[in-house]
């Protein structure tokens, strides 16, 4: 059982190189067929992907891998634990609703890369690499290269969208270059209106938005009188174009005015909860990568006041998302990615000056993964009784990536393109999450 286990854990060209194609592997296996194997198409199940970035890092015995026995030092006032719909499963009771939801996620308790510093450990949650001599792309990004505008991506919104500002601690579109950076809307989807970059300007009526299109037509004189100049014609098309934004089909998919009263008020009327559902209607319309930039887990200080208020706010988002693409027929096709560049140190920091805070943690921290072809109810790895070390089936990044890669159909020994001209491939030699997949 445990060889078995060993196998279903290494990647498609490990398999390869061992024994599988010795003297007494070839009596039973033809290597043609192995070939075909590791070239054949891959069979994606997944069409998008929101990322629910916990930006600073969330701790990990609070929210999903809690440890109420450990001691006073290590969970502070978290010392008990609810049970999800889920035999066996157990996490914070500040989070009531995804406990009911536990059928739908899996948990990674092994996330493991050992870096504490945001920026790198940032760069090497969402790229899957670590700083070398190439920046890599984020996982935004390299979604955006294979499903995006090169591969006949026609929505109304660039394919990649950050909610609702850049992340900011590394390149998120690397050596691939800025076609492939997101589009930050800005703005806050919870206020009325949601004053998307580019689209909605905050204060700024309608009428006054057409007053300023007539008032710029009547001063534009030499347009007039050249108006077969082909360089007037493209700033035409461009001005067009820009009002097409403001007043078009865009401008409908950011105005979260037209949704229900109860779905608002399912996912909560607060910045998190909004975004949530704008991540839906964006998946929904066919944008195959978001992210939603959540703020506020670097809690060195004042941790458990904090997370207080913020857990059942995230508790209440997330759920909602969960249910809501679930009854909509999209969570089979939409990969929910949770989780943070690291976590928190699973000792408290009482003394002064932080007064009962939490530092950055590399070393065990968790992920949740949901849809989109990840099974839900399970656990993938384990932490020590404190949260402290990986005890079993460390789980990196690239392994990660790779798992989501694969279900979107995208090959992680594919060839990506870069200014060194380097054989540069997206994922390669990663083990693959199949307990999950």
């Amino acid at each position: 059982m445990k060889k078995q286990q060993d196998i279903n854990l290494m990647t498609r060209r490990e398999a390869i190189k061992l024994g599988l194609l010795g003297t007494a592997g070839l009596a039973f296996i033809n290597p043609f067929d192995l070939l075909a194997q590791e070239t054949a198409p891959l069979k994606p199940k997944a069409k998008a992907v929101i990322q629910i970035w916990l930006w600073g890092g969330a701790c990990h015995l609070d929210t999903f891998d809690p440890k109420p026995n450990a001691g006073y030092d290590y969970c502070g006032p978290f010392n008990k634990v609810i049970p999800t719909n889920v035999d066996g499963i157990q996490i914070n009771p500040l989070l009531p609703l995804l406990a009911k939801q536990a059928d739908k996620y899996s948990i990674i308790r092994s996330m493991t890369h050992g870096n504490n510093s945001h920026e790198t450990a940032a760069y090497i949650v969402q790229t899957g690499h670590t700083p070398d001599r190439l920046v890599y792309p984020s996982a935004g990004a390299v979604v955006s290269l294979f499903k995006g505008y090169d591969n006949g991506y026609k929505g109304l919104v660039p394919p990649y969208i950050v909610l609702e500002e850049l992340q900011g601690r590394f390149s998120e579109s690397g050596f691939l270059g800025t076609k492939y950076k997101p589009f930050a809307t800005g703005g806050d989807p919870a206020k009325t209106p949601f004053a998307v970059e580019g689209i909605v300007a905050e204060g700024i009526s309608d009428q006054r938005q057409i007053s300023r299109r007539e008032l710029l037509r009547s001063l534009d004189s030499l347009g007039k009188a050249m108006p077969a100049n082909p360089l007037f014609k493209m700033f035409d098309n461009c001005e067009e174009n820009a009002y097409g934004m403001i007043f078009g089909d865009m401008r409908k998919l950011f105005d979260l005015s037209t949704e229900k009263d109860e779905t608002r008020k399912l996912y909560g009327t607060n910045t998190f909860g909004q975004s949530c559902l704008m991540a839906r209607r964006l998946v929904e319309q066919g944008v195959p990568y978001v992210t939603i930039n959540y703020k506020g887990w670097d809690t060195h200080k004042q941790h458990f006041q904090i997370m207080n208020r913020k857990l059942p706010e995230f508790d209440q988002g997330f759920a909602a998302l969960l249910t809501d693409l679930s009854d909509r027929g999209l969570l089979g096709s939409t990969i929910i990615w949770c989780g943070g560049e690291f976590g928190r140190t699973p000792k408290i920091q009482w003394e002064p000056p932080w007064n009962g805070g939490r530092s950055h943690f590399g070393n065990c921290f968790c992920t949740v993964l949901a849809g989109g072809g990840f099974k839900g109810g399970k656990i993938v790895g384990e932490s020590d009784e404190t949260g402290e070390q990986v005890a079993n089936r460390p789980v990196h990044s690239q392994d990660l990536l790779a798992s989501m890669y694969e279900l979107l159909g995208i090959d992680p020994e594919s060839k990506m393109p870069n200014p060194m001209g380097l054989n540069v491939q997206v994922m390669p030699e990663a083990k693959r999450l199949t307990e999950i997949m």
